[in-house]
């Protein structure tokens, strides 16, 4: 586990650049914390550091949104799949040839496989936010080696 505190929404963005830069296929980043705490701004650094310049935003009421990088980015918002039951195909989309992030994993829990790297981040204030990264999996505590740089 590593926690780090940034004090904008720039040291946000440069930290997940940092880990965007290093990630390969088939890499699952699930993003915690309470609505507003900084979720999409993180995912934009890890877009911009996989090559990603289009906009990057939230896929609140489009519940998944696909950037083409070095990998394809796969942006899912899980909030409003709380209770569904048929398959969405997020398995695949995981073990595909992409980074899968979700924000909200907690409505499809079940669905995740082992490992992952979970950042959750809370706001402090208007720009202060700690951000705390915990790995599931040893292919991701190698991830923490790059943030500590």
């Amino acid at each position: 586990m590593l926690k780090i505190t940034t004090y904008s929404a720039k040291e946000t963005k440069e930290i997940a650049y940092k880990i965007g830069k290093i990630l390969t296929k088939g890499t699952l980043i699930v993003l915690t914390g309470d609505l507003g705490a900084g979720k999409t701004t993180f995912t934009q650094g890890l877009a911009s550091g996989m090559g990603i310049t289009k906009m990057v935003t939230s896929p609140t009421f489009t519940i998944m949104k696909v950037y083409k990088g070095k990998l394809p980015l796969y942006h899912i918002d899980a909030y409003r799949l709380e209770g569904m039951t048929q398959d969405l195909g997020l398995e695949e989309m995981m073990d595909d040839d992409g980074v899968c992030v979700i924000e909200w994993p907690i409505f499809i829990f079940d669905s995740l496989p082992d490992a992952y790297l979970n950042v959750d981040i809370k706001r402090i204030s208007d720009d202060i936010r700690s951000l705390t990264f915990i790995p599931h999996g040893k292919e991701y505590e190698k991830i923490l080696e790059v943030i500590s740089l």
